[in-house]
Protein backbone atom coordinates (compact mmCIF):
# COMPACT_ATOMS: atom_id res chain seq x y z
CA UNK A 1 0.00 0.00 0.00
CA UNK A 2 1.39 3.01 -1.04
CA UNK A 3 0.26 4.75 1.84
CA UNK A 4 1.62 7.34 4.44
CA UNK A 5 0.22 6.07 7.86
CA UNK A 6 1.60 3.97 10.28
CA UNK A 7 0.88 -0.14 10.15
CA UNK A 8 -0.43 -1.26 13.36
CA UNK A 9 -1.58 -4.78 14.12
CA UNK A 10 -5.84 -4.51 15.16
CA UNK A 11 -4.53 -6.59 18.21
CA UNK A 12 -2.73 -3.60 19.67
CA UNK A 13 -5.71 -0.78 19.18
CA UNK A 14 -8.90 -3.68 19.82
CA UNK A 15 -10.22 -6.92 20.95
CA UNK A 16 -11.10 -9.67 18.66
CA UNK A 17 -14.15 -11.78 19.58
CA UNK A 18 -15.32 -15.21 18.43
CA UNK A 19 -18.67 -15.69 18.01
CA UNK A 20 -20.69 -19.33 18.92
CA UNK A 21 -19.45 -21.89 16.90
CA UNK A 22 -23.57 -23.47 16.30
CA UNK A 23 -26.48 -21.99 15.13
CA UNK A 24 -29.81 -22.21 16.55
CA UNK A 25 -32.61 -22.81 16.26
CA UNK A 26 -34.77 -19.65 14.22
CA UNK A 27 -38.41 -18.56 14.60
CA UNK A 28 -40.46 -15.31 13.35
CA UNK A 29 -40.09 -13.35 16.09
CA UNK A 30 -37.84 -12.59 18.98
CA UNK A 31 -34.55 -11.33 19.65
CA UNK A 32 -32.21 -10.73 16.49
CA UNK A 33 -30.08 -13.28 15.22
CA UNK A 34 -27.42 -12.06 13.15
CA UNK A 35 -25.90 -14.25 10.01
CA UNK A 36 -23.23 -13.61 8.15
CA UNK A 37 -25.76 -13.42 5.10
CA UNK A 38 -27.27 -9.97 6.66
CA UNK A 39 -23.88 -8.64 5.79
CA UNK A 40 -24.12 -6.92 2.63
CA UNK A 41 -21.94 -3.86 1.31
CA UNK A 42 -20.83 -2.27 4.56
CA UNK A 43 -24.37 -2.71 6.46
CA UNK A 44 -26.82 -5.04 8.17
CA UNK A 45 -29.33 -6.07 5.92
CA UNK A 46 -32.55 -6.46 8.24
CA UNK A 47 -34.50 -8.19 5.73
CA UNK A 48 -31.91 -10.71 5.92
CA UNK A 49 -31.62 -11.25 9.83
CA UNK A 50 -33.54 -13.83 11.48
CA UNK A 51 -35.25 -14.17 15.35
CA UNK A 52 -34.56 -17.00 18.03
CA UNK A 53 -36.23 -17.53 21.58
CA UNK A 54 -35.09 -15.32 24.55
CA UNK A 55 -33.29 -18.75 26.22
CA UNK A 56 -31.21 -19.11 22.84
CA UNK A 57 -30.28 -15.40 22.64
CA UNK A 58 -29.02 -15.54 26.54
CA UNK A 59 -26.88 -18.40 25.45
CA UNK A 60 -25.56 -16.85 22.51
CA UNK A 61 -24.55 -13.77 23.73
CA UNK A 62 -22.74 -15.67 26.65
CA UNK A 63 -19.15 -15.14 24.91
CA UNK A 64 -19.89 -11.87 23.57
CA UNK A 65 -22.98 -9.37 23.12
CA UNK A 66 -22.77 -7.28 20.38
CA UNK A 67 -22.33 -3.36 21.15
CA UNK A 68 -23.18 -0.40 19.53
CA UNK A 69 -20.12 0.41 17.34
CA UNK A 70 -18.93 -2.81 17.45
CA UNK A 71 -17.33 -4.13 13.68
CA UNK A 72 -19.06 -7.67 12.70
CA UNK A 73 -17.04 -9.77 10.23
CA UNK A 74 -17.71 -13.30 8.39
CA UNK A 75 -14.43 -15.35 8.80
CA UNK A 76 -15.76 -18.25 6.99
CA UNK A 77 -17.07 -18.82 3.46
CA UNK A 78 -18.18 -14.87 2.49
CA UNK A 79 -15.17 -13.65 3.06
CA UNK A 80 -14.51 -9.74 3.41
CA UNK A 81 -17.88 -8.74 4.47
CA UNK A 82 -18.32 -6.75 7.38
CA UNK A 83 -20.88 -4.17 8.70
CA UNK A 84 -20.97 -1.98 11.92
CA UNK A 85 -23.41 -2.48 14.74
CA UNK A 86 -26.05 0.89 15.41
CA UNK A 87 -27.58 2.34 18.05
CA UNK A 88 -30.41 0.56 19.51
CA UNK A 89 -29.88 -2.94 17.85
CA UNK A 90 -29.66 -6.29 20.14
CA UNK A 91 -28.52 -8.86 18.02
CA UNK A 92 -26.71 -12.31 18.79
CA UNK A 93 -24.25 -13.47 16.48
CA UNK A 94 -24.03 -16.59 14.23
CA UNK A 95 -21.14 -18.98 13.44
CA UNK A 96 -18.63 -18.16 11.42
CA UNK A 97 -18.55 -14.27 12.59
CA UNK A 98 -16.32 -12.63 14.49
CA UNK A 99 -16.60 -9.14 16.31
CA UNK A 100 -13.81 -6.21 16.63
CA UNK A 101 -14.33 -3.71 19.55
CA UNK A 102 -12.15 -1.18 19.16
CA UNK A 103 -10.00 1.37 21.56
CA UNK A 104 -11.87 4.49 20.76
CA UNK A 105 -9.19 6.61 21.98
CA UNK A 106 -6.88 5.03 19.24
CA UNK A 107 -9.35 3.37 16.87
CA UNK A 108 -12.01 5.03 15.00
CA UNK A 109 -15.15 2.14 14.96
CA UNK A 110 -16.39 3.77 11.84
CA UNK A 111 -13.16 4.48 10.41
CA UNK A 112 -11.76 0.62 10.94
CA UNK A 113 -15.04 -0.72 9.19
CA UNK A 114 -13.70 1.45 6.10
CA UNK A 115 -10.61 -0.10 6.17
CA UNK A 116 -11.72 -3.53 6.80
CA UNK A 117 -13.75 -2.96 3.16
CA UNK A 118 -10.35 -1.08 1.44
CA UNK A 119 -8.59 -2.61 -1.35
CA UNK A 120 -5.64 -2.75 1.20
CA UNK A 121 -7.52 -5.10 3.64
CA UNK A 122 -9.61 -7.19 1.04
CA UNK A 123 -6.09 -8.13 -0.53
CA UNK A 124 -4.68 -9.22 2.95
CA UNK A 125 -7.61 -10.99 3.66
CA UNK A 126 -6.98 -13.06 0.40
CA UNK A 127 -3.14 -13.51 0.93
CA UNK A 128 -4.50 -14.99 4.18
CA UNK A 129 -7.40 -17.12 3.36
CA UNK A 130 -7.20 -20.93 3.96
CA UNK A 131 -9.05 -23.16 0.79
CA UNK A 132 -10.41 -25.96 2.52
CA UNK A 133 -12.46 -28.89 0.97
CA UNK A 134 -15.48 -27.37 1.66
CA UNK A 135 -15.15 -23.64 2.72
CA UNK A 136 -12.61 -21.00 2.61
CA UNK A 137 -11.47 -19.09 5.89
CA UNK A 138 -9.21 -17.16 7.69
CA UNK A 139 -7.60 -18.04 11.05
CA UNK A 140 -9.36 -15.66 13.94
CA UNK A 141 -6.56 -16.53 16.41
CA UNK A 142 -4.18 -14.91 13.64
CA UNK A 143 -6.28 -11.80 12.99
CA UNK A 144 -5.02 -9.88 16.02
CA UNK A 145 -1.84 -9.32 13.57
CA UNK A 146 -3.18 -8.33 10.75
CA UNK A 147 -1.93 -4.97 10.25
CA UNK A 148 -4.10 -1.75 9.24
CA UNK A 149 -3.03 2.11 8.63
CA UNK A 150 -3.41 4.43 11.56
CA UNK A 151 -3.45 8.02 11.32
CA UNK A 152 -4.07 10.65 13.86
CA UNK A 153 -7.80 9.63 15.85
CA UNK A 154 -8.89 13.14 14.54
CA UNK A 155 -8.05 12.46 11.03
CA UNK A 156 -9.68 9.27 11.50
CA UNK A 157 -12.96 10.67 11.83
CA UNK A 158 -12.93 13.10 9.18
CA UNK A 159 -12.20 10.40 6.92
CA UNK A 160 -15.04 8.49 8.57
CA UNK A 161 -17.15 11.79 8.68
CA UNK A 162 -16.50 11.74 4.77
CA UNK A 163 -17.10 8.58 3.54
CA UNK A 164 -19.92 8.36 6.26
CA UNK A 165 -21.95 11.62 4.83
CA UNK A 166 -22.12 9.62 1.46
CA UNK A 167 -23.19 6.16 3.15
CA UNK A 168 -25.80 7.52 5.13
CA UNK A 169 -27.05 9.31 1.87
CA UNK A 170 -27.26 6.12 0.46
CA UNK A 171 -28.83 4.72 3.65
CA UNK A 172 -31.41 7.46 3.76
CA UNK A 173 -32.65 6.71 -0.19
CA UNK A 174 -32.86 2.85 0.91
CA UNK A 175 -35.30 3.83 3.46
CA UNK A 176 -37.76 6.46 0.85
CA UNK A 177 -37.72 3.28 -1.33
CA UNK A 178 -38.68 1.11 1.58
CA UNK A 179 -41.26 3.78 2.17
CA UNK A 180 -42.20 4.20 -1.07
CA UNK A 181 -42.86 0.57 -1.84
CA UNK A 182 -44.51 0.07 1.13
CA UNK A 183 -47.36 3.17 0.60
CA UNK A 184 -47.81 0.76 -3.35
CA UNK A 185 -48.16 -2.18 -1.56
CA UNK A 186 -50.10 -1.21 1.20
CA UNK A 187 -52.33 0.46 -1.92
CA UNK A 188 -52.75 -2.50 -3.27
CA UNK A 189 -54.05 -4.60 -0.51
CA UNK A 190 -56.94 -1.75 0.18
CA UNK A 191 -57.87 -2.13 -3.31
CA UNK A 192 -57.74 -5.49 -4.23
CA UNK A 193 -57.57 -7.76 -1.30
CA UNK A 194 -59.46 -6.01 1.57
CA UNK A 195 -61.97 -4.40 -0.96
CA UNK A 196 -61.98 -1.10 1.26
CA UNK A 197 -63.41 1.25 -1.20
CA UNK A 198 -66.22 -0.81 -1.64
CA UNK A 199 -66.83 -1.85 2.20
CA UNK A 200 -66.51 2.32 2.51
CA UNK A 201 -69.34 2.19 -0.47
CA UNK A 202 -71.42 -0.28 1.57
CA UNK A 203 -71.07 1.13 5.18
CA UNK A 204 -71.92 4.80 3.87
CA UNK A 205 -68.13 6.01 4.59
CA UNK A 206 -67.29 7.00 1.07
CA UNK A 207 -69.71 9.31 -0.84
CA UNK A 208 -69.15 10.57 -4.19
CA UNK A 209 -67.34 13.63 -4.89
CA UNK A 210 -65.49 13.00 -1.18
CA UNK A 211 -62.19 11.35 -1.05
CA UNK A 212 -61.24 8.36 1.25
CA UNK A 213 -58.00 8.39 2.86
CA UNK A 214 -55.38 7.16 0.00
CA UNK A 215 -57.93 7.24 -2.73
CA UNK A 216 -58.83 10.54 -4.97
CA UNK A 217 -62.55 10.79 -5.32
CA UNK A 218 -62.44 10.42 -9.09
CA UNK A 219 -62.14 6.99 -8.80
CA UNK A 220 -65.85 6.44 -7.50
CA UNK A 221 -67.50 5.57 -9.95
CA UNK A 222 -64.68 2.29 -10.25
CA UNK A 223 -65.59 0.50 -7.30
CA UNK A 224 -68.61 -1.06 -6.81
CA UNK A 225 -71.13 -0.65 -3.89
CA UNK A 226 -71.69 -4.81 -3.07
CA UNK A 227 -69.80 -7.36 -2.44
CA UNK A 228 -70.76 -11.04 -3.72
CA UNK A 229 -69.75 -14.44 -2.81
CA UNK A 230 -67.26 -16.34 -5.19
CA UNK A 231 -65.04 -19.68 -4.96
CA UNK A 232 -62.50 -17.31 -3.44
CA UNK A 233 -65.35 -15.70 -0.95
CA UNK A 234 -66.70 -12.34 -0.67
CA UNK A 235 -65.78 -9.96 -4.13
CA UNK A 236 -66.53 -6.70 -5.65
CA UNK A 237 -69.78 -7.19 -7.70
CA UNK A 238 -68.72 -7.15 -11.36
CA UNK A 239 -64.90 -8.48 -10.45
CA UNK A 240 -64.19 -12.19 -12.09
CA UNK A 241 -62.66 -14.62 -10.40
CA UNK A 242 -59.76 -16.00 -13.31
CA UNK A 243 -56.53 -18.12 -13.41
CA UNK A 244 -53.25 -16.02 -14.21
CA UNK A 245 -52.12 -18.04 -16.72
CA UNK A 246 -54.61 -15.96 -18.98
CA UNK A 247 -53.17 -13.41 -19.02
CA UNK A 248 -49.67 -13.96 -18.39
CA UNK A 249 -46.95 -15.90 -20.46
CA UNK A 250 -44.12 -17.49 -18.30
CA UNK A 251 -40.30 -17.79 -19.64
CA UNK A 252 -37.86 -19.87 -17.76
CA UNK A 253 -34.69 -18.68 -17.32
CA UNK A 254 -31.11 -19.86 -18.92
CA UNK A 255 -28.74 -22.75 -17.01
CA UNK A 256 -25.13 -21.74 -17.03
CA UNK A 257 -21.41 -23.00 -16.39
CA UNK A 258 -19.58 -21.60 -14.16
CA UNK A 259 -16.69 -20.76 -16.72
CA UNK A 260 -19.68 -18.67 -18.78
CA UNK A 261 -19.22 -16.44 -15.58
CA UNK A 262 -16.77 -14.12 -16.85
CA UNK A 263 -16.69 -10.03 -17.34
CA UNK A 264 -19.11 -9.06 -19.52
CA UNK A 265 -21.66 -6.53 -20.50
CA UNK A 266 -24.20 -8.82 -20.44
CA UNK A 267 -25.10 -10.36 -16.66
CA UNK A 268 -27.22 -12.73 -14.86
CA UNK A 269 -30.60 -12.02 -12.62
CA UNK A 270 -29.85 -14.73 -10.14
CA UNK A 271 -31.53 -16.33 -6.66
CA UNK A 272 -29.29 -13.27 -5.13
CA UNK A 273 -31.22 -10.89 -6.96
CA UNK A 274 -34.37 -11.43 -5.12
CA UNK A 275 -34.18 -10.27 -1.24
CA UNK A 276 -35.88 -12.36 1.62
CA UNK A 277 -39.39 -11.90 1.17
CA UNK A 278 -39.40 -10.44 -2.13
CA UNK A 279 -37.85 -7.23 -4.07
CA UNK A 280 -34.81 -7.36 -6.20
CA UNK A 281 -31.44 -6.79 -5.16
CA UNK A 282 -28.78 -5.06 -7.66
CA UNK A 283 -26.21 -6.35 -6.20
CA UNK A 284 -27.08 -10.03 -6.94
CA UNK A 285 -26.16 -9.63 -10.65
CA UNK A 286 -23.72 -12.11 -12.43
CA UNK A 287 -21.50 -11.53 -15.20
CA UNK A 288 -22.20 -13.84 -18.11
CA UNK A 289 -20.51 -14.57 -21.52
CA UNK A 290 -22.94 -17.69 -22.39
CA UNK A 291 -25.72 -17.80 -24.79
CA UNK A 292 -29.37 -16.92 -24.53
CA UNK A 293 -32.55 -17.37 -26.15
CA UNK A 294 -34.26 -13.58 -27.48
CA UNK A 295 -36.88 -14.01 -24.82
CA UNK A 296 -34.70 -14.71 -22.02
CA UNK A 297 -33.48 -10.73 -22.42
CA UNK A 298 -35.35 -8.98 -19.07
CA UNK A 299 -36.16 -5.25 -19.58
CA UNK A 300 -36.35 -2.73 -16.81
CA UNK A 301 -39.14 -3.01 -15.05
CA UNK A 302 -40.17 -6.70 -15.83
CA UNK A 303 -41.41 -9.44 -13.53
CA UNK A 304 -39.61 -11.93 -12.21
CA UNK A 305 -40.08 -14.84 -9.59
CA UNK A 306 -37.94 -16.78 -7.57
CA UNK A 307 -37.94 -20.27 -8.83
CA UNK A 308 -35.49 -22.28 -6.34
CA UNK A 309 -34.63 -21.69 -2.61
CA UNK A 310 -32.38 -22.68 -0.32
CA UNK A 311 -33.08 -21.17 3.23
CA UNK A 312 -34.12 -22.21 5.69
CA UNK A 313 -37.97 -20.52 6.07
CA UNK A 314 -38.70 -20.52 2.37
CA UNK A 315 -38.28 -16.81 2.16
CA UNK A 316 -37.54 -16.89 -1.61
CA UNK A 317 -39.41 -19.49 -3.69
CA UNK A 318 -42.20 -17.87 -5.40
CA UNK A 319 -41.36 -14.28 -4.55
CA UNK A 320 -41.75 -11.56 -6.73
CA UNK A 321 -39.33 -8.92 -7.66
CA UNK A 322 -39.07 -5.92 -9.87
CA UNK A 323 -36.03 -5.87 -12.30
CA UNK A 324 -34.10 -2.11 -12.05
CA UNK A 325 -32.02 -0.79 -14.87
CA UNK A 326 -28.69 -1.59 -13.93
CA UNK A 327 -25.53 1.31 -15.16
CA UNK A 328 -23.01 -1.53 -14.82
CA UNK A 329 -24.46 -3.95 -17.52
CA UNK A 330 -26.34 -3.50 -20.64
CA UNK A 331 -27.82 -6.59 -20.70
CA UNK A 332 -29.85 -8.88 -18.15
CA UNK A 333 -30.66 -12.29 -18.95
CA UNK A 334 -32.86 -14.59 -16.44
CA UNK A 335 -31.20 -17.28 -15.26
CA UNK A 336 -32.38 -20.72 -13.98
CA UNK A 337 -33.64 -19.84 -10.71
CA UNK A 338 -35.55 -17.03 -12.04
CA UNK A 339 -38.76 -17.44 -14.53
CA UNK A 340 -40.09 -14.07 -16.02
CA UNK A 341 -43.87 -13.53 -16.04
CA UNK A 342 -44.88 -11.00 -18.81
CA UNK A 343 -48.42 -9.77 -19.03
CA UNK A 344 -50.10 -10.79 -22.50
CA UNK A 345 -53.61 -8.94 -22.01
CA UNK A 346 -53.93 -5.45 -21.09
CA UNK A 347 -56.33 -6.52 -18.46
CA UNK A 348 -52.95 -6.80 -16.63
CA UNK A 349 -49.94 -4.49 -15.76
CA UNK A 350 -46.88 -4.82 -14.66
CA UNK A 351 -47.27 -3.10 -11.74
CA UNK A 352 -50.67 -4.74 -10.87
CA UNK A 353 -48.87 -8.13 -11.77
CA UNK A 354 -45.97 -7.01 -9.15
CA UNK A 355 -47.71 -6.44 -6.64
CA UNK A 356 -49.91 -9.36 -6.91
CA UNK A 357 -46.91 -11.23 -6.85
CA UNK A 358 -46.01 -10.17 -3.67
CA UNK A 359 -49.53 -10.45 -1.80
CA UNK A 360 -49.83 -13.38 0.89
CA UNK A 361 -52.15 -15.30 -1.30
CA UNK A 362 -50.19 -15.58 -4.10
CA UNK A 363 -46.92 -16.39 -2.04
CA UNK A 364 -49.32 -18.97 -0.12
CA UNK A 365 -49.86 -20.69 -3.61
CA UNK A 366 -46.94 -20.54 -4.82
CA UNK A 367 -45.41 -22.45 -1.24
CA UNK A 368 -47.79 -24.97 -2.09
CA UNK A 369 -47.07 -25.45 -5.72
CA UNK A 370 -43.25 -26.14 -4.26
CA UNK A 371 -41.78 -30.01 -4.05
CA UNK A 372 -37.77 -30.79 -1.99
CA UNK A 373 -36.85 -30.59 1.09
CA UNK A 374 -32.89 -29.16 1.25
CA UNK A 375 -33.73 -26.88 -2.24
CA UNK A 376 -36.89 -26.06 -2.69
CA UNK A 377 -38.19 -25.80 -6.30
CA UNK A 378 -41.70 -23.97 -7.73
CA UNK A 379 -43.57 -26.12 -9.59
CA UNK A 380 -43.93 -25.06 -13.60
CA UNK A 381 -47.93 -24.83 -13.22
CA UNK A 382 -47.89 -22.71 -9.61
CA UNK A 383 -48.35 -19.40 -11.33
CA UNK A 384 -50.58 -20.10 -14.02
CA UNK A 385 -52.60 -21.78 -11.71
CA UNK A 386 -53.30 -18.99 -9.26
CA UNK A 387 -56.63 -17.38 -9.08
CA UNK A 388 -57.57 -14.22 -8.09
CA UNK A 389 -60.47 -11.25 -8.64
CA UNK A 390 -59.67 -9.54 -11.76
CA UNK A 391 -60.81 -6.12 -11.55
CA UNK A 392 -62.42 -3.67 -14.17
CA UNK A 393 -59.62 -2.40 -17.27
CA UNK A 394 -59.91 1.03 -15.88
CA UNK A 395 -59.43 0.27 -12.04
CA UNK A 396 -56.04 -1.86 -12.79
CA UNK A 397 -54.83 1.12 -15.10
CA UNK A 398 -55.40 3.57 -12.51
CA UNK A 399 -53.45 1.88 -9.86
CA UNK A 400 -50.53 1.45 -12.01
CA UNK A 401 -50.41 5.36 -12.45
CA UNK A 402 -50.02 5.41 -9.14
CA UNK A 403 -47.85 2.61 -8.43
CA UNK A 404 -45.44 3.39 -11.17
CA UNK A 405 -45.24 6.48 -10.40
CA UNK A 406 -43.64 5.25 -6.92
CA UNK A 407 -41.82 2.50 -8.79
CA UNK A 408 -40.20 5.62 -11.26
CA UNK A 409 -39.16 7.51 -7.82
CA UNK A 410 -37.91 4.49 -6.21
CA UNK A 411 -35.59 3.89 -10.13
CA UNK A 412 -34.40 7.30 -9.49
CA UNK A 413 -33.31 7.06 -5.93
CA UNK A 414 -31.51 3.83 -7.07
CA UNK A 415 -29.70 5.74 -9.43
CA UNK A 416 -28.26 8.38 -7.32
CA UNK A 417 -27.17 5.74 -4.65
CA UNK A 418 -25.37 3.63 -6.98
CA UNK A 419 -23.69 6.96 -8.48
CA UNK A 420 -22.84 7.92 -4.44
CA UNK A 421 -21.31 3.70 -4.20
CA UNK A 422 -19.15 4.82 -7.29
CA UNK A 423 -17.92 7.69 -5.78
CA UNK A 424 -17.32 6.22 -2.08
CA UNK A 425 -15.14 3.19 -3.80
CA UNK A 426 -13.19 5.86 -5.75
CA UNK A 427 -12.27 7.63 -2.16
CA UNK A 428 -12.13 5.29 0.30
CA UNK A 429 -8.96 3.44 -0.76
CA UNK A 430 -7.15 6.98 -1.58
CA UNK A 431 -8.26 8.37 2.18
CA UNK A 432 -7.47 5.38 3.90
CA UNK A 433 -3.97 5.20 2.45
CA UNK A 434 -3.78 8.74 2.55
CA UNK A 435 -3.41 8.94 -1.10
CA UNK A 436 -5.76 12.04 -1.08
CA UNK A 437 -6.05 14.53 1.47
CA UNK A 438 -8.82 15.39 3.77
CA UNK A 439 -9.15 18.86 2.37
CA UNK A 440 -9.28 17.74 -1.12
CA UNK A 441 -11.77 15.43 -0.82
CA UNK A 442 -13.97 17.53 1.61
CA UNK A 443 -13.53 20.20 -1.53
CA UNK A 444 -14.69 17.78 -4.52
CA UNK A 445 -17.71 16.82 -2.66
CA UNK A 446 -18.41 20.43 -2.56
CA UNK A 447 -17.98 20.95 -6.01
CA UNK A 448 -20.34 18.11 -6.29
CA UNK A 449 -23.49 19.29 -4.11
Amino acid sequence: MAGRWPLVPIGEVAKVFDGPHATPKTIDAGPIFLGIGALQNGRINLRETRHVTLEDFKTWTRRVKPQAGDIVFSYETRLGEAAMIPEDFECCLGRRMGLVRTDRTRLDPRFFLYTYLSPYFQDLIRSRTIHGATVDRIALKEFPSFQIPLPDIQVQRAIAHILGTLDDKIELNRKQNETLEAMARALFKAWFVDFEPVRAKMEGRWQRGQSLPGLPAHLYDLFPDRLVESELGEIPEGWEVSELGGFVETIKGRSYKSEELTESTTALVTLKSFARGGGYRTDGLKPFTGKHKPEQIIEPGEVVVACTDVTQAAELVGRAAIVRKSRKYQTLVASLDTMIVRPRSDRITRSFLYHLGRSDAFVAHTYSHTTGTTVLHLGKDAIPTYRFALPPRDLVHQFDVIASNALSRIDTFEEESERLTTLRDVLLPKLISGELRIADAEAFLKGRG
